[in-house]
C-alpha cells in the first residue's frame, strides 16, 4: 500500500484509491490518538506480528489467513487479561498502523478484523506513535529501525505517561526501551509468562 493520503475509497473488495503525496507527510512526527480525550498514566507500545499471532499459528491457519484474519483470537484474550489488570492504554507502534488512518479507522481488512477482534474482549486502541519511516523502510518493511524514537518521541509528548511497556517481538537497538520491553517469542507470539512479566513491568512490581 501507498502510504499517503487517502483520496478515495471504494467500499467493495476494501480497496483502497491513494494520492501518491501529503497523508504521511500530516504525519511526521506526529502521535495520532485518543490520549488527548483524557490523561493515560499507564500504556502498553503494541506490536503484532509476532506478539498476537506466531509463526505456529500462522502455518495451521492460513485459510483463515487468506481471507484477511491475521490474528490468533487466544492472544487477544491474553491482550485483555494484562489491560484488565493494569488498566493499561494500547497504543499501536507496529507497521499495522500504517493500515489506520489518523483518526485510528481502519484502511484495509485485515485492521478492520483486528479491531473487531479487540472489541469482542472490550479492547481499543487509544493511539499510534508518530511516524518516522522512510519509503525504503516501508517497501522493506524493516521498522524496527525506527521504533524506539517514534515511541520516545510519543512519550515526550504525553508527558503524563508514567510507566510503560513494549511488547515486541524484535529487537529495538535502544537500551531505554530494552528495559521496558516485554519481548516475545515470534514462534509463540504472547504467552501467559509474557503477560505475568508485562504486569510487573507495568505496575512497577518487578
Amino acid at each position: 500500500m501507498t502510504e499517503s493520503r487517502i483520496c478515495q475509497v471504494q467500499k467493495s473488495e476494501w480497496q483502497l484509491r491513494i494520492c501518491e503525496v501529503g497523508w504521511y507527510n500530516s504525519r511526521k512526527g506526529k502521535a495520532s490518538d485518543r490520549h488527548r480525550d483524557g490523561k493515560m498514566n499507564h500504556v502498553i507500545f503494541l506490536d503484532i506480528d509476532g506478539v498476537l499471532n506466531s509463526n505456529a499459528w500462522n502455518e495451521a491457519h492460513q485459510s483463515e489467513i487468506s481471507s484477511g484474519t491475521l490474528i490468533d483470537p487466544e492472544k487477544v484474550t491474553l491482550l485483555s487479561e494484562l489491560v484488565k489488570r493494569t488498566n493499561a492504554g494500547i497504543i499501536l507502534h507496529s507497521g499495522w498502523k500504517h493500515w489506520f488512518t489518523g483518526e485510528l479507522e481502519p484502511l484495509r481488512k485485515e485492521a478492520e478484523i483486528l479491531r473487531a477482534m479487540l472489541e469482542k474482549e472490550a479492547l481499543s486502541i487509544a493511539g499510534i506513535t508518530p511516524d518516522h519511516s522512510t519509503e525504503e523502510i516501508r517497501k522493506t518493511k524493516k521498522f524496527s529501525m525506527v521504533k524506539s524514537g517514534e515511541i520516545i518521541a510519543y512519550l515526550k509528548q504525553h508527558q503524563d505517561v508514567t510507566h510503560w511497556i513494549v511488547i515486541d517481538d524484535l529487537d529495538l537497538h535502544h537500551a531505554e526501551i530494552e528495559r521496558h520491553q516485554v519481548k516475545t517469542d515470534p514462534d509463540q507470539g504472547l504467552t501467559a509468562e509474557d503477560v505475568r512479566r508485562a504486569e510487573k513491568l507495568l505496575l512497577g512490581t518487578s
